[in-house]
């Protein structure tokens, strides 16, 4: 796994990381390292929803209250499958919630629902959690 700053170049490797402070900005650094990784992996196809994808873990992670630095990874699992995840301070699970129309919040987890096809989950670590979401991919891999 390859550790790297949020602005530096296209990783190579099969999964990249970086650590992020607790603030709204790091979501766009978090979409910059997804943009630029599943770019240089060929999986141009899978750029806009893991953009999305992203965004909404970074956010969840934000609002945790943490002060520590969240990690964001991007791995690659097949040829096909890529994993973005969160890993933060905090334990407590998400879950996934029917937000009513009128709701401010509370759409995130369902729309990565949506679009990892239910492929997405959380896991308690040491100090914290992961939150994954899996992106599959129907066209060619050019790597």
């Amino acid at each position: 796994m390859t550790t790297v700053e949020a602005s530096t170049r296209p990783p190579s490797a099969d999964a990249v990381k970086v650590l992020l402070p607790y603030e709204p900005q790091s979501a766009a650094e978090a979409r910059r390292l997804v943009r630029t990784t599943l770019r240089s992996w060929g999986l141009e196809d899978l750029v806009e929803a893991g953009e999305l994808i992203v965004s909404e873990l970074v956010g969840n992670a934000v609002r945790t209250g943490c002060r520590r630095r969240m990690t964001v990874t991007v791995e690659r699992i097949t040829g096909r499958c890529v994993r973005i995840s969160v890993s933060d301070g905090s334990r407590a699970l998400p879950c996934l919630i029917e937000a009513g129309t009128s709701a401010e919040s509370g759409r995130g987890l369902a729309l990565v629902h949506h679009l990892t096809g239910g492929h997405w989950g959380a896991s308690l670590e040491g100090l914290g959690k992961t939150v994954h979401a899996d992106l599959h991919t129907h066209a060619p891999s050019q790597a």
